[in-house]
């Protein structure tokens, strides 16, 4: 399952800098996944302060 972003998010870009494959954009209030991108490696769970990446 790919990872999907919470609503922990707190919008620092930790998550978008650090996925290999560029799936994760600004959406609206939070940062968003391209489920169609991810290759779920975890790389935005690992680096997000505040937890908010998870598999769906």
């Amino acid at each position: 399952m790919a990872y999907v972003i919470g609503d922990a998010c707190i919008s620092c870009g930790a998550c978008a800098d650090n996925c290999p494959v560029e799936a994760i954009s600004q959406g609206d209030g939070k940062y968003e996944i391209d489920a169609e991108k991810c290759i779920e490696c975890g790389a935005c769970a690992d680096n997000c302060p505040v937890e908010a990446p998870h598999q769906a």
